[in-house]
């Protein structure tokens, strides 16, 4: 099978200060990649990459076999925070429909097909009861289901989710979570978190980011020795676990 996202010696600099340094990375058709790291370890940035935002300036980064650019329409982005602008005096339905990538016409207002296709990705999310309400009257789980349809709503082949459920509490976490299992049935799922407890009870596949990237293969075992000189919450989830 011929990986969805092939990235190859990639590397990148802000202002001569190296931020991703080779990076190899592989993202197959329905995986479920969790990227974690420490803070300004290169997360934000791979995702910039992807979403061809920046330019890589060393390497390659393919998305379905041709530059990020080239396969925007393909990838859902879903952003951490879902607070600005809750006071503005929008429907979650008027959100959702913001997904329309390349037909908005404010002006005229949508078609009724995309309309439907709003409600049946807020039916998707769990959401379809609320889509007169106000943005700023729902919970920030809520919020975030509702950027997760808006997102949908384009059909996306891969959806990347950076920090999905900050903020948000811990049965609202779980829900999250689970919706993206369910939607991986059909979906890539790229997520950026730290929540490393939860997201191993769902991803297939770990990348640690810290300039460089180590990557976890979840399905085989081995991969979650400690063979290297690198060790991240991976291995020592793990280790916690096998110490019960």
């Amino acid at each position: 099978m011929s990986p969805i996202i092939e990235i190859q010696n990639l590397s990148f600099s802000y202002h001569k200060q190296k931020v991703l340094e080779e990076i190899n990375l592989c993202v197959e058709e329905k995986d479920f990649l969790a990227i974690i790291g420490p803070n300004g370890g290169g997360k934000s940035t791979l995702l910039k990459l992807i979403l061809g935002i920046n330019k890589p300036q060393e390497g390659t980064i393919l998305t379905f076999g041709e530059t990020p650019k080239k396969n925007l329409s393909k990838i859902g982005y879903v952003p951490q925070n879902t607070n600005v602008n809750i006071d503005f005096p929008i429907k979650v339905i008027e959100v959702v429909l913001m997904g329309h990538i390349g037909t908005k016409r404010p002006l005229f207002g949508y078609a009724k097909e995309e309309t439907l296709c709003a409600m049946g990705a807020l039916e998707q999310v769990g959401m379809e009861k609320f889509a007169n309400e106000k943005i700023g009257s729902l919970s920030g789980g809520q919020r975030q289901r509702v950027m997760i349809a808006r997102a949908l709503c384009a059909h996306p082949q891969i959806l990347i989710l950076d920090e999905p459920t900050a903020s948000i509490d811990i049965d609202g976490q779980k829900q999250i979570y689970k919706l993206l299992q369910e939607l991986n049935n059909y979906i890539t799922i790229i997520v950026v978190s730290h929540d490393i407890s939860v997201i191993m009870q769902y991803a297939n596949k770990v990348a640690h980011i810290n300039k460089r990237l180590t990557h976890h293969h979840m399905s085989q075992e081995n991969d979650l020795k400690h063979k290297c000189d690198h060790f991240c919450e991976v291995e020592m989830f793990n280790q916690l676990r096998e110490d019960k």
